[in-house]
């Protein structure tokens, strides 16, 4: 996870480079990738959620991924904090899951 906040002036401009992003992999479905990106409520705060099986990156060959980080300095109020954490379980929509098992 990371999370980072931008000058109010750099804001617009993150979310439309997220977005390219998204629609990148999207097109290009990597696969072996869970990636969410969340705005918090204030327009200048975001966490991106990333989650992939180590095999390879999904981000090696993605041209929009290197577009958002090539002026990243310049849109940030604050310097990023990368967490890394073990996932327990989710739920989405069906029954919930933990690594790949069902837990009912």
């Amino acid at each position: 996870m990371v999370q980072y906040f931008t000058t109010n002036e750099g804001a617009q401009r993150n979310r439309e480079l997220i977005e390219d992003v998204l629609r990148e992999l999207a097109a290009r479905d990597p696969g072996g990738v869970e990636y969410q990106v969340l705005m918090f409520d204030d327009g200048v705060g975001f966490m991106h959620v990333v989650a992939f099986d180590a095999t390879t990156d999904p981000f090696a060959d993605c041209v929009a991924y290197r577009e958002f980080h090539r002026a990243l300095a310049e849109r940030l109020a604050t310097p990023p904090v990368v967490m890394y954490a073990a996932l327990i379980g989710s739920y989405h929509g069906g029954q919930p899951t933990r690594w790949g098992t069902d837990l009912t």
